[in-house]
């Protein structure tokens, strides 16, 4: 099937790349936090430049509020949508992607055409690309497919060295293709003003933000777990050493696939339904979390974070550390209920380390993101055609 859509799409692009090029952002977002400021920042210093969003099912933002932008479904489940995506695609001077994107390895875009990786994550805890210890257990066209895929890139935007060297090994490319201007989304920890609006927006949704304190439990999914029934954390424990001091958010997987039922509904809040993880981050008191990217921009907030790496030896085994786990989290490590409870009781905390972790990974992105990004793909006086 994937062989089949690859050659779909091949032949299409290659139609639609006999129209000419035109100086043209189109953004593919499965994420779309950093498409989203990265665009924001296009509109701001580049007007007259189009701007074209191919959104999958998977993402959450909304961009329905800019009219002056063309959002369309970049998912074959939508044929005309599709179509357009690809004649965007085959015709446009600056592409920019947020994620792993197979259809890559079936384009071949005219010379002078930027393919931007925004990427998703601030930071890696985990291995991925070449690295991911599952690759080895791909057949030989998968493993040629990813490599055409990351050969793609022009340019991968990074926050840091640390992230440089280890797109650099990921995606197999060179040092010439990484572009230092920092994560675009992180602009947002910089931002006084759209912080209180984000605030004050979750405590009309949340009053009692404003009463407790908030421990957000944001795991990373399980490839073998599909289903919310099998979350690691005792809330009922939880609920009980907690509950008149704090409020438990739930920021849970999309591909978990049953809805949870909630036991504690005045002490859980489920807010797995929220676009933006950086929004919940501004009025969490205490992040738990694991193997996932939020502690790198929580981070920049110099607020407490545990890692409940209950499966700690399986997952080092089956997916791999870029570094020593218990050296690279900037926090206690638990594996239990117990112990998480134990530790959140003595409330102490190295924000010395927090700080030093937020500086080796954040050192480029200082809040001017976003518009450094613009700055360096688009020539100063270059327009539209």
């Amino acid at each position: 099937m994937i062989t089949l859509y690859l050659f779909v799409f091949r032949i299409v692009f290659a139609l639609f790349k006999l129209y000419p090029l035109k100086t043209k952002s189109t953004f593919v977002a499965s994420f779309g936090d950093n498409a989203l400021y990265t665009a924001n920042a296009l509109k701001k210093m580049k007007p007259d430049v189009p701007i074209v969003i191919l959104k999958t099912d998977a993402c959450k933002v909304d961009f329905t509020g800019y009219s002056d932008w063309m959002i369309l479904n970049v998912e074959p489940s939508s044929p005309i949508h599709w179509l357009r995506s690809v004649f965007h695609l085959a015709t446009s001077s600056h592409i920019f992607v947020d994620n792993y994107f197979g259809f890559l390895a079936a384009t071949s875009f005219k010379r002078d055409v930027a393919c931007v990786q925004l990427w998703h994550a601030a930071g890696a805890v985990k291995k991925f690309g070449l690295k991911d210890p599952s690759i080895y257990y791909r057949t030989p066209q998968a493993m040629d497919r990813f490599q055409k895929v990351y050969q793609q890139f022009t340019q991968v935007v990074v926050g840091s060295e640390k992230m440089s060297a280890i797109f650099q090994q990921s995606f197999g490319i060179s040092a010439e293709r990484i572009i230092r201007t920092g994560i675009p989304r992180t602009d947002f920890f910089f931002d006084e003003l759209n912080q209180q609006i984000v605030e004050s927006d979750l405590a009309y949704h949340y009053p009692i933000v404003q009463q407790k304190r908030v421990i957000l439990y944001a795991p990373t999914f399980r490839d073998n777990q599909m289903h919310i029934s099998q979350l690691a954390l005792d809330v009922a424990k939880m609920y009980h050493a907690f509950h008149e001091e704090y409020v438990l958010f739930l920021r849970l997987h999309p591909a978990i696939q049953e809805d949870w039922k909630n036991p504690f509904p005045d002490f859980v809040y489920d807010v797995s339904h929220l676009p933006n993880v950086n929004h919940l981050l501004m009025v969490t008191d205490l992040l738990i979390s694991d193997y996932s990217s939020i502690p790198f921009e929580f981070s920049l907030l110099q607020r407490p974070m545990i890692f409940f790496a209950y499966d700690l030896e399986e997952y080092r085994r089956t997916r791999g550390f870029w570094e020593d786990y218990e050296k690279l989290v900037p926090g206690p490590i638990v594996q239990t209920t117990d112990e998480l409870i134990a530790v959140i009781e003595k409330g102490e905390y190295d924000l010395k380390q927090i700080e030093a972790f937020a500086q080796d990974w954040n050192e480029y992105s200082r809040g001017n993101a976003s518009e450094q990004l613009v700055q360096a793909l688009y020539p100063v006086g270059e327009r539209s055609h």
